[in-house]
């Protein structure tokens, strides 16, 4: 097991496909490239509806669309969940589970961390910078993500396909794209997503009004980090103002 691991550290992907040039660092992995990409082969099949696939991860995350047991109950309603994160977003949205105030705007956040970086908002500060050029962020992971466009570098690699990018973000975020599989359920409507982050962004959007990100520039508030650097993009370029 710690060979294994360890594996993920040095790079080395000493499995070969012998049909095209696909390697791996374990065997296994390797079985299931050949499974999904050359022979067909469909080893794991559901026993509630007859699905198969090569993946056995996938196997997981799709038996968990039959599930109808809850065992997560709301001790403040009538509410229960068969996954955790489910009854957290109800716990965030319904009773409102968020304890730590922005002083400024009176934006609420479940945890000081996600206050913290709201305040960066305010007051325009970046204290993590690019030793390579003039790039800086309010967040860490950001200048991580950011050093990646120096470098070139993109070790997440799809079993499924040539995609390889920069960020474990990204690949989780493509992956969606081969299974289908959309096991995040919007609590107030019919809403499902394959990643955590678009369900959040759903709720943001369409149920709570919430408009975290506030542009430094006008005061004006956007609902996702995403519209708000499009606004902040676009004015340096025509100083239009797009919203």
């Amino acid at each position: 097991a710690l060979s294994r691991h360890m594996k993920k550290h040095t790079g080395e992907k000493a499995h070969k496909c012998d049909l095209c040039g696909y390697s791996a660092a374990q065997k296994g992995t390797l079985d299931t490239h050949i499974m999904a990409k050359h022979t067909g082969e469909k080893p794991y099949m559901c026993g509630e509806c007859g699905y198969r696939t090569a993946v056995r991860s996938r196997m997981f995350k799709h038996m968990t669309t039959h599930i109808t047991e809850k065992p997560y109950k709301c001790e403040q309603c009538d509410y229960s969940a068969s996954h955790k994160d489910n009854l957290r977003q109800h716990l965030k949205i319904k009773h409102g589970e968020k304890v730590h105030i922005c002083k400024e705007c009176g934006y609420r956040a479940s945890t000081i961390g996600r206050l913290n970086e709201h305040i960066r908002t305010h007051t325009g500060e970046k204290p993590y910078k690019c030793d390579q050029c003039d790039y800086s962020a309010a967040q860490s992971g950001m200048v991580i993500k950011h050093l990646k466009k120096h470098t070139g570098e993109k070790p997440y690699i799809c079993e499924e396909c040539d995609f390889r990018t920069g960020t474990k973000w990204s690949l989780v975020r493509h992956r969606t794209k081969h299974t289908g599989i959309k096991a995040y359920k919007c609590d107030q409507c019919d809403f499902t997503a394959g990643i955590k982050e678009s369900l959040n962004r759903h709720v943001i959007t369409n149920h709570t009004g919430e408009k975290p990100y506030l542009c430094d520039e006008c005061g004006y508030n956007f609902t996702t980090r995403r519209l708000l650097a499009l606004y902040r993009h676009v004015r340096k370029h025509t100083g239009e103002r797009p919203y």
